[in-house]
């Protein structure tokens, strides 16, 4: 067994506008920020748009003026800026060196994969979803049988380009083992900055500025506003609840808002449902103490809900569909729905906004919970662990932060 390497070089190729205060990005930023306190040096590749973050080395692929989106979901656009983000991954592998290329999304694997055979370097990939499950859940493709086929043995070719997987939840490690045959592969959940998500008081001011009385319930939302993240599913729930107990106030926290906002003055909800638009991330723990409960009302079943950390990590108790994602998270300190069922979502909203010492106990709890264990410094841990095994395996061997490989060209 070769020594174990310490001070790794880390190159990272995100295909996203990193960073743009979302779950994935938050994802890869807690990723770095807890493998650069264990001694990793990190250089980011992503795309031309997104915020520059202090301390964090990032290479940005040539600009494309009119591609602008910062929003998640697949976009034809994407073909050709993930071949101008192949050159930037290419050229900035030549100068930093790296002993790991650390992938994520799909796309991120296929970009990785090319510049890991040209330099021979190892590859480890983060991924966060299905790619078949994705790519119709945003209705990016017609629902063909043939079609489907054919992303999934794609998905299938990409899953097993990585020398090793990670996945945040067993379930999707189940599904890249059991449906494509991947067998490295790691479950790390996700954590949460607990430096920057920790209960606090009300911002008092903040409630008044949003338009909202101080004897007002509030119900939080934060996340990508989209279908598959079930915002339908919210507005048709918040419906029925403010029928119950009218000062309740639905704080949606996220974006692209604005066909979401004209539904819910559709829906007779303009004056109970509060949006926010986009936020930055170190800002959102002022609009979560707003919050008397949280929801998540996802439905899907595969990706990760990076969400529920910050709930937790905020004391806030939490209601959500019943799936073995959000099960895994939170135990039995979640608060279950049917998975897809309004009326029963609406019901346990309303049960927890009727018994505040219920819903302080869970939330008390859920802190407690996230404090002890979903600390981003583990996850940091056990990637190094997974580069390690990796760059042996590969005969690569981290000394002043160079990589000795006998493969490289």
């Amino acid at each position: 067994m070769a020594p174990v390497t310490r001070n790794l070089r880390i190159l990272i190729v995100a295909p996203t506008p990193f960073f743009a205060d979302r779950g994935c990005h938050i994802r890869i930023l807690g990723e770095i920020k807890a493998l650069k306190s264990l001694g990793c040096a990190i250089q980011v590749c992503t795309y031309h748009i997104g915020r520059d973050l202090v301390g964090i080395e990032t290479v940005r692929s040539r600009n494309v003026p009119w591609y602008q989106k910062l929003s998640a979901g697949p976009s034809v656009h994407k073909f050709y800026i993930d071949v101008l983000l192949l050159w930037t991954m290419w050229r900035a592998c030549k100068s930093f060196k790296p002993n790991i290329i650390h992938a994520h999304l799909h796309e991120g694997i296929v970009i990785g994969k090319l510049v890991s055979l040209w330099y021979g370097i190892p590859m480890v990939a983060d991924l966060q979803g299905s790619l078949t499950e994705e790519i119709l859940e945003h209705g990016f493709i017609p629902k063909w049988r043939w079609l489907i086929g054919l992303v999934r043995w794609i998905e299938k070719i990409v899953n097993n380009m990585p020398s090793h997987i990670i996945t945040s939840a067993s379930r999707m490690t189940d599904l890249v083992t059991e449906r494509f045959g991947v067998t490295n592969v790691s479950t790390i959940g996700d954590g949460v900055d607990l430096d920057i998500f920790k209960r606090r008081p009300e911002d008092v001011a903040l409630k008044t500025q949003l338009g909202m009385d101080q004897e007002d319930k509030v119900v939080v939302f934060i996340g990508v506003l989209t279908g598959y993240q079930g915002i339908d599913l919210l507005l048709d729930a918040a419906l029925l609840v403010v029928k119950e107990v009218p000062n309740a106030k639905f704080l949606i926290i996220g974006f692209p808002e604005e066909a979401y906002r004209e539904k819910s003055i559709s829906m007779g909800l303009g004056g109970h449902v509060i949006f926010t638009g986009k936020i930055e991330y170190a800002d959102a723990p002022r609009f979560l103490s707003l919050g008397r409960i949280a929801v998540s009302p996802k439905v899907s079943t595969s990706e990760a809900n990076l969400k529920l950390f910050t709930y937790m990590a905020m004391g806030l108790p939490s209601v959500v569909f019943d799936n073995s994602v959000n099960r895994e998270i939170l135990g039995d300190l979640g608060v279950y729905a049917e998975n897809g069922n309004v009326t029963v979502f609406a019901q346990k909203i309303l049960g927890l906004l009727r018994d505040d010492e219920h819903a302080h106990q869970l939330g008390e709890q859920c802190y407690q919970k996230a404090s002890s264990t979903y600390s981003w410094e583990a996850v940091g841990n056990q990637l190094q662990e997974i580069y390690e095994q990796c760059a042996s395996e590969s005969g690569i061997v981290a000394k002043r932060g160079y990589v000795s490989c006998s493969k490289r060209h």
